[in-house]
């Protein structure tokens, strides 16, 4: 049978919290308005909306976020079906694995604030984890293994069944981990393990001394301004969308999955998870909203584990995969009745969320396409004008060939910057270095973009210049190349 759908209007939003305040004025936000973007998000919208209503889905929230605002947002269909209450950005979901992200950030804090090591093995904090080693030759486990899912563990703690939905309590946990064993050992395989992210929170408790959700709830959510995000939900959540499975379409009681809440408790909107994906997009020291400094933003996003087809692996916490140029980090979540996905390009400062309360959800779907339509857009009208430079008259002595045992390099002045390049190269322009200045013939190496080698870059340049002011060579700390 058809749904009749309820077509809510566009959401355009600019917080007010520090964290979507920095970047610049009120005039400088409705990205969305831009004639690109905006043709960008109705092809989206329509292509959602007719999605949406031809698979039958209940509902579903998406969100789109360019660099700390949510430039975009809305509800389809019902998060209530039988009582027609519309989906909207506001509408609480449950997130499930994307859980994985938050306690992943409290382990990252803790160790910036020195109180423990990625590398630290896990029995370290958790003295009663003595499960079986199947291989004993293999390395300790670490909290590194269960963030990149390297660990070996199994899937799920001993006693959970997601047939029956039973789900054990963490004592239950605690005692029964003696039961299982090993699957692999460690950093030899990648295998997912809710296990090894129920026992990163578990040394959260552990070492912050709070209990997991405590310490989520204090550290994490309140400071981000996550204010309707819950890490334990109840049934009586207000605006939780009604789960409703796929095919049939049953609504499902609520589940708690107890000992495994940090690995996918979460319950979280479209909103508060865009103040997320923000926080990936920022740098600096922490303070504020800025929960975790810029540096250590960016070791969470660098591949640990690659897959052989280098087009997918494993960061911190976060999944890794490259679609066409574009790389992006991101998470899916799976409960009974709700799928969920968030996707981020820090390349782009672009992130989507996509939150579905049906099993037939099918979130990456609507994530894909929302990247192909609006990366473009965004990108392009995000892109500052570049202005050149007026160019600095003294560069012209430095312009010419140079060689060393007939291996040449050509210094150029393009676009009003100094810029070296290899001629013979397959793509010169790609395989090109930008000169900047930092003192009297002196010019730091700026590889392009997309150079990859193992040429000067970062090197200082130094052009040896003559008692009559005449450029006879230039060289590295390690090489030099002598002018023609």
């Amino acid at each position: 049978m058809r749904n009749t759908f309820i077509i809510l209007g566009l959401v355009v939003v600019s917080y007010g919290t520090p964290m979507f305040a920095q970047n610049g004025s009120a005039e400088a936000r409705p990205l969305a308005r831009r004639p690109e973007v905006a043709a960008a998000i109705a092809v989206l919208d329509a292509w959602v909306t007719a999605t949406v209503a031809s698979r039958e889905q209940p509902g579903l929230s998406l969100g789109i976020v360019h660099d700390q605002d949510l430039i975009w947002a809305k509800g389809y269909g019902f998060s209530d079906l039988a009582r027609k209450v519309p989906a909207t950005p506001s509408t609480v979901y449950r997130i499930a694995s994307i859980s994985k992200l938050f306690t992943t950030t409290a382990i990252l804090q803790l160790r910036d604030a020195g109180r423990l090591q990625l590398d630290d093995p896990v029995v370290k904090y958790l003295p009663w984890f003595k499960i079986k080693n199947a291989h004993p030759d293999g390395p300790a486990i670490t909290i590194r293994h269960l963030l990149t899912h390297t660990s070996g563990l199994p899937r799920e703690a001993a006693g959970v069944n997601w047939s029956d939905l039973t789900m054990p309590k963490r004592e239950e946990m605690i005692r029964r981990i003696g039961e299982q064993e090993t699957v692999f050992p460690a950093e030899t395989e990648w295998k997912y393990s809710n296990l090894g992210l129920t026992l990163a929170g578990e040394i959260v408790a552990s070492v912050s001394g709070e209990p997991w959700d405590h310490y989520v709830e204090s550290h994490v959510l309140r400071p981000l301004g996550m204010k309707t995000t819950t890490p334990v939900p109840t049934s009586k959540l207000p605006h939780l969308a009604v789960r409703v499975p796929g095919s049939l379409r049953d609504v499902e009681a609520f589940l708690d999955i107890e000992a495994e809440r940090p690995a996918g408790s979460l319950a979280s909107t479209v909103e508060d998870l865009a103040r997320f994906a923000s926080l990936q997009l920022r740098d600096g020291p922490v303070g504020g909203a800025q929960i975790l400094k810029g540096s250590t933003l960016r070791e969470m996003h660098r591949i640990q584990w690659l897959r052989p087809d280098w087009r997918n692996g494993w960061a911190l916490g976060f999944s890794v995969r490259r679609v066409g140029d574009q790389v992006r980090i991101g998470h899916g979540g799976s409960l009974p009745g709700h799928l969920t996905r968030i996707e981020i390009a820090p390349a782009d400062k672009l992130a989507v969320i996509v939150l579905t309360n049906a099993n037939d959800g099918e979130p990456g779907r609507y994530v894909d396409q929302a990247f192909t339509l609006l990366t473009p857009a965004i990108v392009k009208a995000a892109a500052a004008p570049k202005s050149i430079s007026p160019t600095d008259p003294s560069w012209e002595k430095y312009v010419g060939t140079y060689t060393w045992k007939h291996s040449d390099i050509q210094i150029l002045i393009l676009n009003g910057e100094l810029t070296m390049i290899t001629p013979e190269a397959d793509n010169p322009w790609e395989a090109r270095w930008t000169l900047t200045p930092v003192g009297p013939h002196r010019f730091r190496v700026v590889p392009s973009a997309g150079y990859v080698g193992s040429g000067p870059t970062g090197d200082l340049l130094t052009f040896d210049v003559d008692s009559q002011g005449q450029v006879k060579r230039a060289g590295t700390p390690n090489f030099y190349w002598v002018r023609k």
